[in-house]
């Protein structure tokens, strides 16, 4: 049975959610002062990815993931006047239920949804529609994996890829530390220092494995081979991408190790090493590395899978979890660390399945209430290990999977407002984030849709939900 709606705000503490509000926004990272710089740029980034999204052209790759920019246009909000005890905005009790009511009967949303509204500085729930029901979330559940990931290992973790030689110094072994973000580049710079290395103890001929063992079980996502996403392995170049593409669906290789190994291997000869036979799968010496390279901070990881709803990195991320929580890097030790991960942040599990962690497996199943309470807990500023889990949402009408959203009246109000994980599957059309609202709160919200008929149908219908939280309608 869909849970009742419920409404709970007095004028009172909205004075208070006001205050809490603002310091909570202000902590989360992307509005102005306290801005990040990398975000004050306005990154160019391609605003396609993940689940079923179309690609997009992209510029030439950074080193390391962009972090995800943010919109000017949440500044209006945060400067409108504290509300009186009279005033009353949209998103206020009665008003919510009788703006979200009419939009939630939308025919383009299917027979099944169920909503969730949060008011993050109290952590209360405005409205909810059914929202401890379990739902597929489609791309939504990557709020749950990043969630994990942060929560297990902070911010700043990095990804190592290393190579290590053997104790008679004639082989080396390159081993996958499950970064699928390793470029050209810095594959280039790895077998640079690699060379430094060998030639400093007098070699110039050594034989190359490769170590792909981190990763347990199936490599193959349970869709098959797939453009959204390769082979889930602990060694990848540009997530297996074939094309020049950066995110969103791609032509992807069957053997992403063994392409990188072969990369590496040519890299080597170019720095003066000569390799001798092909690459081979094999195990990793015990001995310290003699070169590395780490990806870019987990919270920038985290903020590109958010933005671009990038599969690939959602995966490695959910399996960081099993290692982090010592659990097999598989999809079930994934699936088992992040629940884990997620009952430790005492967010609301029952029912919820996390099949894989990027949102393709239809098995997957969350709440919208476990999708708002891991939002509320992002924006607390008490956790700021959680703060990329709200500046990698896409920006309404303006980044990543949301740029070409918002752009419609009545929805319109959302857009530069409105911050939402979207999530696409047919028949499952959702969205999660967060809104700043006419009086200056920060929502957290959660729409899920199922059986819907078709995306074009269902996505301006949840534009439309998450846009009336502004208050502008």
């Amino acid at each position: 049975m869909p849970e009742p709606r419920t409404w709970q705000l007095t004028a009172g503490s909205a004075a208070l959610g006001l205050v809490l509000a603002a310091a909570a926004v202000t902590a989360a990272g992307p509005w102005d002062g306290g801005q990040r710089t990398a975000e004050r740029a306005r990154a160019a980034a391609p605003a396609a990815g993940g689940t079923r999204h179309a690609p997009n052209p992209a510029p030439a790759a950074p080193r390391h993931p962009a972090p995800a920019p943010s919109a000017p246009g949440v500044l209006g909000a945060l400067r409108a006047p504290a509300p009186t005890a009279s005033a009353a905005p949209a998103g206020r009790a009665a008003d919510l239920a009788a703006v979200l009511v009419p939009l939630l009967a939308d025919p383009g949303l299917g027979p099944l949804r169920t909503a969730s509204v949060v008011d993050t500085a109290t952590g209360r729930q405005l409205y909810g529609e059914g929202a401890g029901t379990p739902m597929t979330p489609a791309s939504t559940v990557k709020i749950a994996t990043t969630a994990a990931a942060l929560s297990a290992l902070g911010p700043e973790h990095r990804i190592a890829t290393t190579v290590t030689a053997a104790p008679d110094g004639k082989a080396i072994t390159l081993t996958g530390g499950g970064d699928p973000t390793l470029d050209p580049a810095r594959l280039k710079a790895l077998a640079a220092d690699t060379a430094r290395a060998l030639t400093s103890r007098g070699l110039t001929s050594v034989r190359l494995a490769y170590d792909t063992s981190l990763y347990r079980g199936a490599a193959l996502h349970p869709i098959g081979p797939n453009e959204n996403i390769a082979p889930v392995v602990a060694l990848m170049t540009r997530e297996g991408r074939l094309d020049d593409s950066h995110s969103g669906p791609a032509p992807r290789t069957a053997d992403p190790a063994g392409d990188t190994a072969t990369a590496f291997a040519g890299l080597l000869a170019a720095a003066g090493i000569e390799v001798t036979g092909d690459p081979a799968p094999g195990r990793t010496p015990q001995a310290d590395p003699l070169a590395l390279t780490y990806s870019a901070p987990l919270g920038d990881l985290v903020e590109r899978t958010l933005t671009h709803s990038d599969n690939d990195l959602a995966e490695a991320l959910a399996r960081q979890t099993a290692l982090a929580r010592r659990q097999p890097a598989s999809f079930e030790g994934a699936e088992k660390a992040v629940r884990d991960e997620l009952t430790r942040l005492g967010v609301p599990v029952a029912g919820a399945r996390f099949a894989d962690g990027s949102g393709l497996d239809r098995r997957d199943r969350v709440s919208a209430a476990l999708l708002t309470g891991l939002l509320t807990r992002a924006a607390d500023p008490a956790r700021p290990a959680l703060r990329p889990l709200l500046t990698g949402l896409p920006v309404g009408g303006f980044t990543g999977t949301l740029a070409g959203r918002f752009d419609t009246a009545p929805a319109t109000d959302g857009a530069g407002l409105v911050r939402a994980k979207t999530g696409t599957l047919t028949g499952v059309n959702t969205l999660a984030g967060t809104v700043v609202t006419a009086d200056g709160r920060l929502l957290a919200f959660a729409f899920l849709a199922g059986r819907t008929v078709s995306a074009p149908e269902a996505q301006p219908a949840l534009d439309r939900l998450s846009a009336a939280l502004a208050g502008r309608n």
